[in-house]
């Protein structure tokens, strides 16, 4: 399946699938540990073999697709958004944070935004010092969600709340977003959603999405149901037990050993 390049830049791209569609799916690339090269693009058939054209936005550092290029791919943007009577996205930390500050200028209905981020700017966010080497000369207006994002989007948010800067960005978020539900989903890490990809639930909150009908408490019962198949949810349990609950830290780990991925290693 070859895209349409939408907006080809030296910092941002967009590739469309199946563009004359009347249903967007949005996804977002998220931060990389090499940056500097864009990455080959595939559709995500969850959404495209359920009548759906799929965009992918993506930037060649991991600069939160705040750059010099941003105007330029908003206008881009704007054009092609009236196309579709329904658009809806999902992004993992920092392409959770693309979902939900592209949110207005695509006029996203839902969102399910996975660990994101709700600024890297040290201004906003001085306790998160996470990010600090990739967010130098971050704008900050540019990057505002409350000025760039649509206040009136619905969805989830999910976070692992043990890891504390990612329930605080949540919880951030949820202000400036008030119809977003939090989803807690302990012994995740960051992102969360590896739990649920080891249990074979990704599809399930995919599902959501194409359904538009995003529920915070069937999501928190999938992350339920993954646990028991993901050797990355006992491993980040025992980390957290390990201080204070040695034996119980003992027994997750051996349940980690037990434990057997229905889909995903990693």
């Amino acid at each position: 399946m070859t895209p349409e390049r939408v907006f080809d830049g030296a910092l941002l791209r967009a590739d469309l699938f199946k563009g004359a569609r009347k249903r967007l799916f949005v996804s977002f690339r998220q931060r990389v540990g090499t940056a500097g090269s864009f990455e080959d693009v595939r559709p995500v058939r969850a959404f495209t073999a359920r009548g759906y054209a799929h965009l992918h936005i993506q930037s060649l550092w991991n600069d939160w697709f705040v750059n010099a290029e941003t105007t330029a791919l908003e206008d881009a943007l704007r054009g092609l958004a009236p196309r579709y009577r329904r658009a809806v996205a999902m992004g993992f930390s920092m392409g959770g944070y693309g979902a939900l500050r592209f949110s207005a200028v695509l006029g996203l209905a839902q969102v399910i935004a996975i660990a994101p981020q709700v600024s890297v700017h040290p201004d906003e966010v001085p306790w998160d010092r996470r990010y600090r080497d990739e967010s130098q000369g971050f704008d900050r207006q540019a990057g505002d969600l409350a000025r760039h994002g649509h206040k009136g989007l619905e969805g989830a948010l999910l976070c692992d709340p043990f890891v504390g800067a990612d329930l605080a960005h949540a919880r951030m978020a949820q202000t400036l977003f008030p119809k977003l539900r939090i989803c807690r989903l302990p012994g995740g890490g960051h992102p969360p959603s590896r739990v649920l990809r080891q249990g074979g639930r990704l599809p399930d909150l995919q599902a959501q999405l194409v359904d538009g009908g995003i529920d915070a408490a069937e999501i928190i019962a999938l992350h339920r149901a993954s646990r028991r198949c993901s050797p990355s949810y006992f491993r980040h349990m025992q980390r957290y037990a390990k201080a204070r609950r040695p034996a119980l830290a003992e027994r997750l780990a051996a349940m980690g050993q037990a434990a057997v991925p229905v889909v995903d290693k990693g």
